[in-house]
């Protein structure tokens, strides 16, 4: 779900992903993170919440093509790594969705993060990093068959360049948390919350904080995809929106756009499956999501 679609290979990628069905899959299950979160006061030095640049909800992006900043994460060494779709280094077309049969970009693409872009513009850098992850690439490399883990499993990480670590905040703008990672999915009605604001939205910051209802999950995805419908819906730009459940516990990351059966609904990726399979593949030693250090407060 990047901006700027064009028949160009970069603005196919900016263009987003659109499914026109939810799959019917085989189920799999992979196990849970093997470390769910760490508390903000175990991590580096974060920037205060109102003044970081570089936070869940920034504009991140690679060779032109735009996405959005999920959660900041860290690791043994207390490197800082922020969170966006896989997709958002795909090579592809806009709708290609199956990460085992798609392209990326290498590892060492730098991305930039920005603020206050437009259609026309990229806005202000205010931070910079380095590809370091991705699932697609992760997948295609070590032979992932299953179904299920190749539609859904849309995660990448970008390493913050040290100059920049100083500018990160892990709490989600608005909302707070996350609190923690959820594990056991949705069910339908439940009420989720997300940040992001694509240059399609022309900078208006009210339009940024987002909140909705899940769908249910689908017994035949393995739970690795959650379909939900938020006011107003994930656009192109906002692919990786960082979503969380009504006690801030992250939920998912945001990788398509429904157009059937569920028009204008979104689907997120499981955030815990996601993130078992990055610590089992990355190669990153104790790769954990930070919470945020501001409280979760769900009122609108």
């Amino acid at each position: 779900m990047h901006a700027r679609p064009s028949p160009s290979r970069s603005a196919r990628r900016s263009a987003g992903r659109v499914t026109g069905a939810l799959a019917v899959l085989a189920s799999a299950v992979l196990g849970s993170a093997m470390i769910t979160s760490v508390p903000a006061s175990a991590a580096p030095q974060w920037a205060p919440a109102g003044s970081a640049t570089i936070h869940p909800g920034v504009q991140m992006y690679t060779e032109g093509g735009q996405c959005t900043g999920n959660f900041v994460f860290t690791d043994a060494s207390s490197n800082v790594y922020v969170g966006y779709a896989a997709h958002c280094a795909g090579t592809g077309a806009a709708t290609d969705t199956d990460g085992c049969l798609s392209d990326s970009l290498p590892l060492g693409t730098r991305v930039s993060f920005t603020e206050g872009g437009s259609l026309l513009s990229e806005g202000t850098k205010v931070g910079g990093g380095t590809l370091v992850y991705s699932s697609w690439a992760t997948m295609d490399e070590v032979g992932t068959k299953d179904a299920n883990t190749c539609a859904y499993n849309d995660f990448a990480l970008v390493k913050v360049d040290a100059a920049d670590v100083g500018k990160v905040n892990p709490s989600i703008p608005f909302w707070g948390g996350p609190t923690g990672i959820d594990t056991d999915g949705t069910t339908a009605g439940e009420q989720v919350y997300s940040y992001g604001n694509s240059s399609l939205r022309f900078g208006i910051e009210l339009l940024s904080p987002k909140t909705g209802i899940s769908l249910g999950d689908a017994a035949a995805d393995g739970g690795w995809s959650h379909p939900l419908y938020t006011l107003t819906p994930g656009v192109p730009g906002d692919s990786g929106s960082a979503f969380v459940d009504k006690q801030g516990e992250a939920v998912g990351t945001l990788s398509t756009l429904g157009l059937a059966p569920l028009p204008l609904s979104n689907n997120i990726g499981d955030l815990a499956k996601e993130l078992a399979f990055a610590q089992q593949h990355s190669g990153i030693a104790g790769l954990e999501l930070v919470e945020g250090t501001e409280p979760f407060d769900p009122i609108l």
